[in-house]
Parts: structure tokens; sequence; C-alpha cells
């Protein structure tokens, strides 16, 4: 029986696929002003100088960037789709709907590494600690508007936090936490039940590359 050898225009597909990479393209800027200055993010004016005789304005929010973190409790048996994933039910003004989300918060204090970002929110919005904690994946949610960029951080071996000093204020008071399967958060997005664009990517970051 032969066997069947790779095709020329399937190692250049295969090849193709392999380089697929967001890259680095920056285009000279002739004009950088604030257009508006918030409570929280400002909003700035950029003239860029695309290419010759192309020239245009844009304006993006300045964001400090951000991180979550999917926390997950697995049975052993290696199979993900049936992992709990803690949820937190939080409102949203901008669109005034509650959304179901994963833990989440801002890279907003100086110095602060990520990974001790995420730990600090996972405690704050849930009352948790993990015992181990790393890089999942990182999204930038909106490049056409903002700067933020998202790492979304896995926890695992979850305990209760201790000596954590945090009043939840504002639409926060109202957080709700849910461990919930992840084949029933599949099944919800599925059906477009669940919108979190950072829920989505964690948790097929996590069936992927978790």
């Amino acid at each position: 029986m032969s066997t069947s050898q790779p095709t020329a225009a399937a190692g250049s597909a295969a090849a193709q696929v392999a380089a697929l990479r967001d890259e680095p393209s920056p285009r000279p800027v002739s004009a950088h002003r604030r257009a508006y200055s918030g409570m929280i993010w400002d909003v700035i004016r950029d003239t860029v100088d695309f290419a010759p005789g192309v020239q245009f304005d844009r304006e993006y929010i300045a964001h400090t960037g951000a991180v979550a973190v999917l926390a997950v409790r697995e049975d052993g048996n290696g199979d993900r789709r049936r992992a709990q994933i803690l949820l937190i039910r939080q409102y949203r003004h901008p669109l005034q709907r509650a959304f179901w989300e994963i833990p989440a918060g801002l890279l907003d204090q100086e110095g602060e590494d990520p990974a001790d970002a995420a730990a600090r929110e996972l405690a704050e919005e849930t009352g948790l600690a993990a015992g181990s904690i790393e890089h999942l994946i990182t999204t930038a949610p909106s490049p056409g508007s903002s700067q933020e960029e998202i790492r979304i951080h896995l926890a695992r071996d979850l305990r209760e936090a201790e000596g954590v000093d945090f009043e939840r204020e504002d639409e926060e008071a109202e957080i709700e936490i849910r461990w919930v399967p992840c084949e029933e958060i599949l099944e919800a997005i599925g059906r477009g039940a669940l919108t979190s664009g950072t829920l989505l990517t964690a948790v097929l970051a996590y069936l992927q590359l978790g």
C-alpha cells in the first residue's frame, strides 16, 4: 500500500498558517493631542501619516491595560469541558446590561506585575486565592478604539483568601458569584446568551492552550 506524501501546496499552506501573527507596524504621527480628559481614561487624537498622500485623524482611549482570571476546578480526568469555571455577574453601564464574566480589573497600580494584579482582583471580587496562577493569553478587545490589552490568567487550586481588606462599591457591590461547568458555558455561548468577549476568549483558550 502506498503512503501519501505531503504536496508542495500543502506544505506552503502549513507554512502560511504557522506564520500567522499580529505584527508591530507603526506609522508616523504628525500630531498627537489629548481630545478629552476623563475620570479614568483620556481620549487621544492622532493625525496619522498612513502612506504617501494618505493622512487621517483617529481618536482612541489611552488605556492602562487590564488583567482577568479564569479560575477553574478540574476533576482530574483530563476533560476540560467538565471543569467548573468561576463566573461573576456584574452590571456594565455602557450597555446597561448585567454580564456573566470572569474576574477582571485594571492594571492601574504603578509597577504591579500582571500576575500579582490578577491574584489581587480574584481576591477582591470573589474572596478566593489560587495555589497557582499563570498567563494564559492576551487579547486586544477593541483595537480600533482603545489601547487596552487584557492579560488573561489561569488560576487553579482555589481556596479562601486570607486578609482581604477590600470593600466592593458601586456596581461591584452587587457582584454575584457562581461556579458553572465549562460545557454549560459553551452551550450558552453557542446560543448567544453569553457575550463577554473576555469570557469567550478565556474559555476557548483554556480548552485549546491551558
